[in-house]
């Protein structure tokens, strides 16, 4: 009797699991679903950054809409605050003040440019300030009748974050001070997309798509030798994607990590093991639990010798018997990888987690 009462409770234990394993799903697709339908998928026309460092042209692209509680949990407390609350942090107090680095100043919230550091100049005000935005499309301006005085507000326009307000006390051609809180940004170094590491050393770069992005881009910047991932997307026929449009299936883009290493320290053969270690290579369209052609295993390569590496080690891995299945992975030319939205960068980092949601063979 015992044994039998304790299969009946094996079972009910499985059925529990299937129920839970299938709630979680309909969630996430749920969240998926809202997600989008936060956005709305509306569109307005912004100036982006490519993954050399170049503005585009100007491109519709669309609006980033989240509910107050995904922007807390994804922004954190501090960011949340002056963001989304338009709070303003303590003049002389924000880390990019002082910064004097070459690079693109973020959204904080989307990852949109701002500004760059050519523009910027020492106010003595206490906050970071620019002559110029990175391109007009990419901010608003509201009145503010705060605390008593009017001024003009300056939000990103693409996620409407509360990023300062702009005077007309600036220096020549523009005349304008545009007085942004350290906290409604992040920078992008120029001297990363242009293939140069910390010491001048020239760079290389290299893509990989193993499933959520988010675990992949934290292996790989593990690596000696390896000076920045990115995620982001590849693959697909939309420029400048948001998450929800990936998410959507319809972009044809693949969740990827832009990889810029130093060769000298790192090969791109040592790249190639860590991918193939990192994900299961034999599934098509998914990585655990993330069901989807933008969770499909690709490797973009840049040239013939990237090209020719990445076959050479895919039919050596079919070849060992490590896996029953065949190996669906892709390997394509890369062709143009554009950054995900900023709270995508360094996520596991951000929120203490380790890990991806793979299944490793």
């Amino acid at each position: 009797m015992g044994a039998r009462l304790r299969r009946e409770a094996k079972k009910l234990e499985a059925a529990f699991f299937l129920l839970a394993l299938g709630a979680l799903f309909l969630l996430f697709g749920r969240a998926c679903e809202a997600a989008m339908g936060d956005s709305g998928m509306e569109q307005g026309t912004f100036v982006f950054l490519d993954e050399w460092g170049r503005p585009s042209a100007p491109t519709r692209g669309s609006f980033i809409r989240k509910r107050d509680e995904q922007w807390r949990y994804l922004l954190g407390e501090t960011a949340y605050s002056i963001t989304r609350e338009a709070a303003t942090e303590r003049a002389f107090c924000g880390r990019f003040v002082a910064s004097k680095e070459a690079g693109f100043y973020l959204c904080a919230s989307c990852g949109l440019p701002l500004f760059s550091s050519t523009a910027k100049y020492v106010s003595g005000t206490g906050w970071p300030s620019f002559y110029a935005p990175f391109a007009s499309q990419n901010l608003r301006q509201t009145e503010d009748r705060s605390h008593g005085l009017v001024r003009e507000e300056i939000l990103c326009a693409r996620c409407g974050a509360h990023l300062g307000h702009v005077f007309p006390d600036g220096p020549p051609p523009t005349g304008l001070r545009y007085c942004i809180n350290s906290g409604a940004l992040s920078f992008l170094p120029e001297r990363l997309l242009q293939g140069k590491g910390r010491g001048g050393q020239t760079l290389e770069r290299a893509a990989f798509a193993a499933g959520c992005f988010w675990g992949v881009e934290q292996e790989f910047e593990k690596m000696k030798g390896v000076e920045a991932a990115f995620s982001g997307y590849s693959g697909g026929s939309t420029p400048f994607p948001t998450y929800e449009e990936v998410c959507s299936g319809h972009t044809g883009h693949a969740e990827t990590v832009l990889v810029l290493f130093d060769p000298r320290v790192v090969s791109y053969d040592d790249l190639l093991a860590k991918f193939w270690q990192i994900h299961d290579p034999t599934t098509r369209d998914r990585q655990g639990p993330d069901v989807g052609s933008q969770y499909r295993s690709a490797i973009f390569v840049y040239n013939e010798a990237q090209r020719k590496a990445a076959e050479r080690s895919r039919q050596a891995l079919a070849e060992s018997g490590r896996f029953r299945n065949p190996i669906v992975t892709e390997i394509v030319p890369a062709g143009g990888f554009f950054f995900a939205e900023e709270y995508h960068q360094k996520y596991n980092e951000k929120h203490g987690i380790a890990g991806g949601c793979a299944r490793i063979p």
